[in-house]
């Protein structure tokens, strides 16, 4: 599948397959989980060669990532900042106890271009997204459903995972 026949239907399908995803992802607590990590490691690796995320962006745009006391000192430094003065211009408090998430969508670091002009020291939660290669996979079924919202990408593993089904050959 190409990029543009996955990014044509996320938009078309993901709201639609919501529920029947959300259902399928809670199922899979109940599989093998060493077979279900493998399946995820498999068709991110896959969804991310095909997808590039910088034609995309929708991640920066809809989704507050948190921000740990670590992330703020280390963006702040590197933006020639203190650690207060970066807060009060760009974050809020999280919902998350002890964290901070950016006072407005798109995130105020992403350009035109859809780059991030801090990749280089972007919040852990951002290079860690889309969370589809981590080990228990199965234990974040609520964030991947979520997120089949907003990235094209882990719509495309979910619906892959439940097409295929866990007995795909060398899962």
């Amino acid at each position: 599948m190409e990029m543009d026949a996955i990014i044509n239907d996320w938009k078309q399908n993901a709201e639609r397959h919501d529920d029947r995803n959300f259902k399928f992802l809670r199922s899979l607590k109940m599989k093998n989980e060493r077979a279900v990590d493998r399946a995820a490691r498999r068709l991110h690796k896959e969804a991310f060669s095909i997808i590039d995320c910088l034609q995309c962006g929708n991640c920066c745009k809809t989704v507050s990532p948190t921000l740990t006391p670590e992330d703020i000192a280390r963006i702040a430094a590197h933006l020639g900042m203190d650690a207060g003065a970066f807060t009060t211009e760009y974050l809020t408090e999280s919902e998350d106890r002890g964290l901070m998430e950016p006072k407005r969508l798109p995130c105020p670091f992403l350009a035109d271009d859809n780059r991030c002009k801090i990749y280089e020291v972007r919040p852990t939660s951002c290079a860690e997204y889309s969370h589809t290669n981590k080990p228990q996979f199965a234990t974040r079924s609520y964030m991947h459903s979520g997120n089949t919202l907003q990235c094209p990408a882990v719509f495309y593993i979910v619906e892959e995972m439940r097409a295929r089904g866990l007995k795909h050959a060398g899962w």
